[in-house]
């Protein structure tokens, strides 16, 4: 419990904050989704490298100071590395109700491919 604290009190010192993601595996993209409340399009950075993805952003912070906490607040950064390549011009990104939703279609390369077997 103590070091739970301990950290608690390290991430509000340094504004630190994780953005929780889930990813989906689909035949052909990688559906990824995040809980951004509060912010809208314009205040998210998203890039794409190869099979990287980076979320970047920020949640407003105010002079208030709080018996307690736990909503997010400051900077955060977020990089992840997928199973595949994702092929960035035909990425498509929403945020509905505060979830933040990306839609990354595979690489032509990274998709599964059909091979036919002719019978003799």
């Amino acid at each position: 419990m103590a070091r739970r604290w301990a950290r608690q009190a390290y991430c509000e010192a340094e504004g630190d904050f994780t953005l929780a993601v889930d990813v989906r595996d689909e035949d052909e993209a990688f559906v990824l989704s995040a809980l951004v409340p509060g912010l809208k399009a314009s205040d998210l950075n998203i890039q794409i490298l190869d099979d990287v993805v980076t979320i970047e952003g920020e949640f407003a912070q105010d002079e208030n100071e709080y018996l307690m906490r736990e909503l997010p607040h400051g900077s955060f950064s977020r990089s992840l590395r997928l199973p595949a390549p994702v092929d960035a011009e035909k990425a498509e990104a929403k945020i509905t109700d505060g979830v933040l939703t990306l839609r990354l279609p595979k690489a032509e390369s990274a998709r599964p491919k059909t091979i036919k077997v002719a019978a003799k």
